[in-house]
Protein backbone atom coordinates (compact mmCIF):
# COMPACT_ATOMS: atom_id res chain seq x y z
CA UNK A 1 0.00 0.00 0.00
CA UNK A 2 1.29 3.49 -0.87
CA UNK A 3 2.28 5.90 1.87
CA UNK A 4 -0.24 8.64 2.50
CA UNK A 5 0.39 12.30 1.62
CA UNK A 6 -1.58 15.32 2.89
CA UNK A 7 -1.49 19.00 1.98
CA UNK A 8 -3.80 21.97 1.64
CA UNK A 9 -4.16 25.67 0.80
CA UNK A 10 -6.24 28.37 2.46
CA UNK A 11 -9.09 29.86 0.44
CA UNK A 12 -8.06 33.48 0.90
CA UNK A 13 -6.44 36.08 -1.35
CA UNK A 14 -5.48 35.40 -4.97
CA UNK A 15 -3.67 32.16 -5.71
CA UNK A 16 -0.49 32.96 -7.62
CA UNK A 17 2.49 31.40 -9.36
CA UNK A 18 4.22 30.95 -6.01
CA UNK A 19 1.35 28.74 -4.80
CA UNK A 20 1.41 26.77 -8.03
CA UNK A 21 5.19 26.37 -8.35
CA UNK A 22 5.80 26.00 -4.62
CA UNK A 23 3.04 23.48 -3.99
CA UNK A 24 0.42 22.46 -6.56
CA UNK A 25 2.83 21.63 -9.40
CA UNK A 26 4.63 19.25 -7.06
CA UNK A 27 1.35 17.73 -5.84
CA UNK A 28 0.43 16.76 -9.39
CA UNK A 29 3.64 14.70 -9.64
CA UNK A 30 3.38 13.25 -6.13
CA UNK A 31 -0.19 11.97 -6.57
CA UNK A 32 1.28 9.18 -8.73
CA UNK A 33 3.67 8.14 -5.94
CA UNK A 34 1.46 8.38 -2.86
CA UNK A 35 -2.10 7.94 -1.65
CA UNK A 36 -2.73 11.68 -1.88
CA UNK A 37 -5.19 13.76 0.17
CA UNK A 38 -5.63 17.42 -0.76
CA UNK A 39 -7.73 19.73 1.35
CA UNK A 40 -9.10 23.27 1.06
CA UNK A 41 -8.33 24.46 4.60
CA UNK A 42 -11.17 26.92 5.15
CA UNK A 43 -10.95 26.77 8.96
CA UNK A 44 -7.39 28.08 8.78
CA UNK A 45 -8.56 30.99 6.64
CA UNK A 46 -10.87 32.33 9.38
CA UNK A 47 -7.98 32.90 11.79
CA UNK A 48 -8.10 36.38 10.23
CA UNK A 49 -11.34 38.22 9.30
CA UNK A 50 -13.02 36.98 6.10
CA UNK A 51 -16.05 38.14 4.17
CA UNK A 52 -18.40 35.11 4.37
CA UNK A 53 -19.65 35.34 0.77
CA UNK A 54 -16.10 35.75 -0.53
CA UNK A 55 -14.87 32.83 1.60
CA UNK A 56 -17.46 30.53 0.02
CA UNK A 57 -16.53 31.71 -3.48
CA UNK A 58 -12.80 31.35 -2.82
CA UNK A 59 -13.26 27.85 -1.39
CA UNK A 60 -14.83 26.68 -4.64
CA UNK A 61 -12.22 28.58 -6.67
CA UNK A 62 -9.33 26.84 -4.88
CA UNK A 63 -10.89 23.44 -5.51
CA UNK A 64 -11.34 24.28 -9.20
CA UNK A 65 -7.71 25.40 -9.37
CA UNK A 66 -6.63 22.04 -7.94
CA UNK A 67 -8.52 20.29 -10.76
CA UNK A 68 -7.38 22.67 -13.50
CA UNK A 69 -3.76 22.26 -12.40
CA UNK A 70 -3.94 18.49 -12.78
CA UNK A 71 -5.06 17.05 -9.45
CA UNK A 72 -6.94 13.92 -10.54
CA UNK A 73 -10.00 13.10 -8.41
CA UNK A 74 -9.67 9.44 -9.48
CA UNK A 75 -6.15 9.28 -8.02
CA UNK A 76 -6.47 11.72 -5.12
CA UNK A 77 -8.96 12.56 -2.38
CA UNK A 78 -10.12 16.20 -2.38
CA UNK A 79 -12.39 17.80 0.22
CA UNK A 80 -13.09 20.87 2.34
CA UNK A 81 -11.58 20.86 5.83
CA UNK A 82 -14.70 22.07 7.68
CA UNK A 83 -16.74 19.18 6.21
CA UNK A 84 -14.83 16.67 8.37
CA UNK A 85 -15.52 17.22 12.08
CA UNK A 86 -12.53 15.11 13.06
CA UNK A 87 -10.18 17.99 12.26
CA UNK A 88 -11.50 20.20 15.05
CA UNK A 89 -12.08 17.30 17.44
CA UNK A 90 -8.48 16.14 17.14
CA UNK A 91 -7.19 19.73 17.26
CA UNK A 92 -8.84 20.20 20.66
CA UNK A 93 -7.31 16.99 22.04
CA UNK A 94 -3.87 17.92 20.68
CA UNK A 95 -4.20 21.43 22.13
CA UNK A 96 -4.17 19.90 25.61
CA UNK A 97 -0.70 18.56 24.81
CA UNK A 98 0.62 21.70 23.08
CA UNK A 99 2.69 24.16 25.10
CA UNK A 100 1.91 27.87 24.74
CA UNK A 101 5.65 28.55 24.45
CA UNK A 102 5.80 26.22 21.44
CA UNK A 103 3.03 28.14 19.70
CA UNK A 104 4.57 31.51 20.52
CA UNK A 105 7.79 30.40 18.82
CA UNK A 106 6.01 29.90 15.50
CA UNK A 107 7.35 32.41 12.97
CA UNK A 108 3.98 33.70 11.76
CA UNK A 109 2.73 34.39 15.29
CA UNK A 110 6.01 35.99 16.28
CA UNK A 111 5.97 38.28 13.23
CA UNK A 112 2.34 39.24 13.69
CA UNK A 113 2.62 39.85 17.44
CA UNK A 114 5.76 41.96 17.02
CA UNK A 115 3.99 44.00 14.36
CA UNK A 116 0.54 44.40 15.94
CA UNK A 117 1.05 43.40 19.57
CA UNK A 118 -0.51 40.34 21.22
CA UNK A 119 -3.54 42.33 22.41
CA UNK A 120 -5.00 42.58 18.91
CA UNK A 121 -4.41 38.96 17.81
CA UNK A 122 -7.11 36.29 18.00
CA UNK A 123 -6.42 32.99 19.77
CA UNK A 124 -6.96 31.17 16.46
CA UNK A 125 -3.78 32.66 15.00
CA UNK A 126 -1.85 31.34 18.00
CA UNK A 127 -3.37 27.85 17.97
CA UNK A 128 -3.73 27.19 14.24
CA UNK A 129 -0.46 25.15 14.13
CA UNK A 130 -2.23 22.64 16.41
CA UNK A 131 -5.14 22.47 13.95
CA UNK A 132 -2.59 21.98 11.16
CA UNK A 133 -1.09 19.10 13.16
CA UNK A 134 -4.57 17.58 13.48
CA UNK A 135 -5.13 17.91 9.71
CA UNK A 136 -2.01 15.85 9.10
CA UNK A 137 -2.18 13.29 11.92
CA UNK A 138 -5.87 12.49 11.37
CA UNK A 139 -5.02 10.58 8.18
CA UNK A 140 -1.87 8.69 9.23
CA UNK A 141 0.05 10.97 6.88
CA UNK A 142 3.60 9.84 6.11
CA UNK A 143 4.74 12.80 4.00
CA UNK A 144 3.74 16.47 3.82
CA UNK A 145 4.95 18.52 0.82
CA UNK A 146 5.68 22.02 2.16
CA UNK A 147 7.70 25.14 1.52
CA UNK A 148 10.69 25.91 3.72
CA UNK A 149 8.63 28.36 5.78
CA UNK A 150 6.24 25.56 6.83
CA UNK A 151 8.85 23.05 8.02
CA UNK A 152 8.62 24.54 11.53
CA UNK A 153 4.93 23.56 11.66
CA UNK A 154 5.71 20.00 10.58
CA UNK A 155 8.30 19.76 13.35
CA UNK A 156 5.61 20.75 15.87
CA UNK A 157 3.31 18.13 14.34
CA UNK A 158 6.00 15.50 14.77
CA UNK A 159 6.54 16.61 18.38
CA UNK A 160 2.82 16.37 19.17
CA UNK A 161 2.54 12.94 17.54
CA UNK A 162 5.45 11.62 19.61
CA UNK A 163 4.07 13.24 22.77
CA UNK A 164 0.67 11.62 22.27
CA UNK A 165 2.19 8.24 21.42
CA UNK A 166 4.40 8.31 24.54
CA UNK A 167 1.48 9.23 26.80
CA UNK A 168 -1.32 7.10 25.33
CA UNK A 169 0.37 4.41 23.22
CA UNK A 170 1.31 4.17 19.54
CA UNK A 171 -1.47 6.01 17.70
CA UNK A 172 -0.04 8.42 15.14
CA UNK A 173 2.34 8.05 12.22
CA UNK A 174 5.26 10.49 12.53
CA UNK A 175 5.07 12.55 9.30
CA UNK A 176 8.07 13.82 7.34
CA UNK A 177 8.22 17.10 5.40
CA UNK A 178 9.08 16.99 1.70
CA UNK A 179 10.63 20.25 0.52
CA UNK A 180 11.44 20.93 -3.14
CA UNK A 181 14.49 22.94 -4.16
CA UNK A 182 13.87 25.85 -6.54
CA UNK A 183 10.13 25.44 -6.06
CA UNK A 184 10.33 25.57 -2.28
CA UNK A 185 10.12 29.33 -2.12
CA UNK A 186 9.09 31.66 -4.92
CA UNK A 187 9.79 35.22 -3.84
CA UNK A 188 7.90 38.46 -4.44
CA UNK A 189 8.39 40.25 -7.76
CA UNK A 190 8.67 43.53 -5.86
CA UNK A 191 10.89 42.23 -3.04
CA UNK A 192 13.09 39.13 -3.51
CA UNK A 193 13.76 38.95 0.25
CA UNK A 194 10.13 38.05 1.01
CA UNK A 195 8.00 35.17 -0.19
CA UNK A 196 5.43 35.82 -2.94
CA UNK A 197 2.21 36.36 -0.98
CA UNK A 198 -1.49 36.33 -1.89
CA UNK A 199 -2.07 38.78 0.96
CA UNK A 200 0.61 41.25 -0.24
CA UNK A 201 -0.42 44.90 -0.19
CA UNK A 202 0.79 45.42 -3.77
CA UNK A 203 -0.54 43.43 -6.72
CA UNK A 204 2.93 43.79 -8.23
CA UNK A 205 4.20 41.28 -5.64
CA UNK A 206 2.74 38.30 -7.50
CA UNK A 207 1.36 36.94 -10.76
CA UNK A 208 -2.12 35.62 -9.97
CA UNK A 209 -3.24 32.42 -11.69
CA UNK A 210 -6.19 34.41 -13.04
CA UNK A 211 -4.14 37.34 -14.47
CA UNK A 212 -4.58 38.05 -18.18
CA UNK A 213 -1.65 38.44 -20.58
CA UNK A 214 -1.53 42.24 -20.38
CA UNK A 215 -1.48 42.17 -16.57
CA UNK A 216 1.34 39.60 -16.59
CA UNK A 217 3.29 41.80 -19.01
CA UNK A 218 2.96 44.83 -16.72
CA UNK A 219 3.94 42.90 -13.60
CA UNK A 220 7.02 41.27 -15.13
CA UNK A 221 8.11 44.56 -16.67
CA UNK A 222 7.94 46.18 -13.20
CA UNK A 223 9.58 43.22 -11.41
CA UNK A 224 12.72 44.32 -9.60
CA UNK A 225 16.11 43.19 -10.91
CA UNK A 226 19.61 43.40 -9.51
CA UNK A 227 22.44 45.73 -10.42
CA UNK A 228 24.43 44.91 -13.53
CA UNK A 229 23.15 43.52 -16.81
CA UNK A 230 24.48 39.96 -16.98
CA UNK A 231 21.94 37.10 -16.73
CA UNK A 232 23.45 34.72 -14.15
CA UNK A 233 21.94 32.32 -11.63
CA UNK A 234 23.53 33.41 -8.38
CA UNK A 235 22.65 34.06 -4.73
CA UNK A 236 24.31 37.44 -5.23
CA UNK A 237 21.43 38.35 -7.58
CA UNK A 238 18.35 37.24 -5.60
CA UNK A 239 15.79 39.09 -7.74
CA UNK A 240 17.15 37.62 -10.99
CA UNK A 241 17.55 34.18 -9.37
CA UNK A 242 13.86 34.24 -8.45
CA UNK A 243 12.80 35.14 -12.01
CA UNK A 244 15.05 32.42 -13.41
CA UNK A 245 13.47 29.90 -11.03
CA UNK A 246 10.00 30.84 -12.29
CA UNK A 247 11.13 30.54 -15.92
CA UNK A 248 12.85 27.20 -15.29
CA UNK A 249 9.96 25.61 -13.38
CA UNK A 250 7.40 26.59 -16.01
CA UNK A 251 9.56 25.36 -18.89
CA UNK A 252 10.91 22.22 -17.17
CA UNK A 253 14.54 23.36 -17.45
CA UNK A 254 17.37 23.92 -15.01
CA UNK A 255 17.68 27.60 -14.01
CA UNK A 256 21.42 27.55 -14.82
CA UNK A 257 20.58 26.35 -18.34
CA UNK A 258 18.04 29.15 -18.76
CA UNK A 259 20.63 31.70 -17.67
CA UNK A 260 23.06 30.25 -20.22
CA UNK A 261 20.56 30.90 -23.02
CA UNK A 262 20.81 34.63 -22.28
CA UNK A 263 24.58 34.99 -22.43
CA UNK A 264 25.26 38.38 -24.00
CA UNK A 265 21.62 39.44 -23.72
CA UNK A 266 20.04 41.92 -21.30
CA UNK A 267 17.24 41.99 -18.73
CA UNK A 268 14.74 43.31 -21.28
CA UNK A 269 15.08 40.28 -23.58
CA UNK A 270 14.88 37.93 -20.61
CA UNK A 271 11.77 39.60 -19.16
CA UNK A 272 10.01 39.58 -22.54
CA UNK A 273 10.61 35.84 -22.88
CA UNK A 274 9.67 35.17 -19.24
CA UNK A 275 6.36 36.92 -19.88
CA UNK A 276 5.69 34.63 -22.83
CA UNK A 277 6.57 31.52 -20.78
CA UNK A 278 4.12 32.58 -18.06
CA UNK A 279 1.34 33.47 -20.51
CA UNK A 280 1.84 30.18 -22.38
CA UNK A 281 1.27 28.37 -19.08
CA UNK A 282 -1.65 30.50 -17.87
CA UNK A 283 -3.69 30.54 -21.09
CA UNK A 284 -4.54 26.81 -21.24
CA UNK A 285 -4.72 26.63 -17.44
CA UNK A 286 -7.32 29.42 -17.35
CA UNK A 287 -9.28 27.74 -20.15
CA UNK A 288 -9.48 24.52 -18.12
CA UNK A 289 -10.44 26.53 -15.02
CA UNK A 290 -13.26 28.30 -16.87
CA UNK A 291 -14.72 24.98 -18.04
CA UNK A 292 -15.08 23.49 -14.53
CA UNK A 293 -18.62 24.10 -13.25
CA UNK A 294 -19.68 24.58 -9.61
CA UNK A 295 -21.70 21.35 -9.81
CA UNK A 296 -18.68 19.42 -11.07
CA UNK A 297 -16.36 20.59 -8.33
CA UNK A 298 -19.00 20.15 -5.60
CA UNK A 299 -19.49 16.53 -6.70
CA UNK A 300 -15.72 15.92 -6.46
CA UNK A 301 -15.57 17.55 -3.00
CA UNK A 302 -18.55 15.57 -1.73
CA UNK A 303 -17.09 12.27 -2.93
CA UNK A 304 -13.74 13.19 -1.38
CA UNK A 305 -15.37 14.12 1.93
CA UNK A 306 -17.12 10.75 2.10
CA UNK A 307 -13.79 8.94 1.72
CA UNK A 308 -12.01 11.25 4.18
CA UNK A 309 -14.83 10.98 6.73
CA UNK A 310 -14.37 7.20 6.94
CA UNK A 311 -10.62 7.55 7.54
CA UNK A 312 -11.12 10.35 10.08
CA UNK A 313 -13.83 8.52 12.03
CA UNK A 314 -11.68 5.40 12.26
CA UNK A 315 -8.74 7.40 13.63
CA UNK A 316 -10.88 9.41 16.07
CA UNK A 317 -12.39 6.21 17.45
CA UNK A 318 -8.87 5.07 18.38
CA UNK A 319 -7.84 8.49 19.71
CA UNK A 320 -10.96 8.90 21.87
CA UNK A 321 -10.55 5.40 23.30
CA UNK A 322 -6.87 6.04 24.13
CA UNK A 323 -7.66 9.36 25.82
CA UNK A 324 -10.54 7.82 27.80
CA UNK A 325 -13.56 9.45 26.18
CA UNK A 326 -16.76 7.38 26.27
CA UNK A 327 -18.04 6.20 22.86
Amino acid sequence: MSKRLFSGIQPSGNLHLGNYLGAIQNWVKLQDEYEAIFCVVDLHAITVPQDPAELKQKTLEIAKIYLAAGIDSKKSTMFIQSHISGHTQLAWILSTLTKIAELERMTQFKDKSQKDGKEGIGAGLLTYPTLMAADILLYDTAVVPVGEDQVQHIELTRTLARRFNEKFGETFVIPAPVVGKESARIMGLDDPTKKMSKSASSEYNYVALTDDAETVRKKIKKAVTDSGTEIVYSDEKPALKNLLNIYALLSDKKPEAVAGEYAGKGYSDFKDDLTEVIVNFLTPFQERLKNISDDEVLAVLQAGAEKARILAAKKMEVVNKRVGLLP
